[in-house]
């Protein structure tokens, strides 16, 4: 069945100061990592749309009503100061709604939140994601760390279905490697689906009349690297999430 998507996150800028010799320059560059997901989810017959990272934090959902337009909201390498700060409370000191906490609402009320890993999603690098510290914490089904949370595997690392069963892995085969994930610790009531090193890789929890899951590692590179973007399963997954979060 046909579901309305928000994706917000998974965009980046870049500004390197290249030198040679006595002679320096600037290059600047804009980056997304959507597409591989955007790509799967349409191929489910799902209606997506993107915020990046730059335009989330204005355009983002404010209000009850306008979050009601989506089944399902994915929260993906995006921190949470982009949904904090909109542009009326950093730059002129308004007061504007804590989109955290209406988040946090729409999930009990019966909405559907997946986040996935990244460097600024869960707690992150350096702590910036800083996800632990707002009104959606609760909600979650683990538990954000203090400090970084990054776990570098450059080795890579193959995640480890417990819950083979479960439809979320309907029709999916032995995963690939991962090259790096956020650590978290499993809330109470959660159901812990997968483990990557021995932490929490996919984690399901009901709150409310809503459904929320958390995917510990990245749905592109550097984390996911191609050969899970290029996995029989990768399409299949995605999709068989948003069923089970809008089930």
């Amino acid at each position: 069945m046909k579901k309305r998507v928000l994706l917000a996150g998974e965009s980046w800028m870049k500004h390197t100061i290249h030198v040679k010799g006595f002679d320096s320059f600037t290059t600047s560059e804009y980056e997304e990592g959507a597409g591989e997901l955007i790509a799967a989810l349409e191929e489910g017959g799902h209606d997506v749309t993107f915020l990046p990272n730059h335009l989330a934090s204005e355009q983002f959902p404010s209000t009850e009503a306008d979050l009601a337009r989506y089944d399902v909201v994915f929260l993906s390498d995006i921190g949470s100061n982009t949904l904090l700060l909109a542009p009326d409370t950093f730059n002129r000191s308004r007061r504007t709604v804590d989109r955290t906490a209406l988040l946090a609402r729409w999930v009990s009320g019966g909405g559907a939140l997946a986040m996935i890993g990244g460097y600024m999603t869960f707690s992150g690098i350096d702590g910036k994601g800083r996800w632990g510290k707002t009104a959606l914490a609760p909600v979650l089904p683990v538990r954000c760390l203090d400090g970084d949370d990054r776990v570098e595997i450059p080795h890579g690392v193959v995640p480890d279905v417990l819950e083979g069963s479960h439809p979320l892995f309907d029709g999916i085969g032995p995963w690939p490697f991962f090259l790096g994930y956020n650590r978290t610790e499993l809330v109470d009531g959660a159901l812990l689906a997968a483990t990557i090193n021995g932490d929490p890789f996919i984690a399901l929890r009901q709150v409310g009349k809503g459904r929320t899951a958390a995917f510990a590692s990245d749905c592109a590179p550097h984390w996911g690297p191609p050969e899970f973007l290029r996995w029989e399963g990768y399409r299949p997954f995605w999709n068989n999430l948003v069923a089970w979060l809008t089930a």
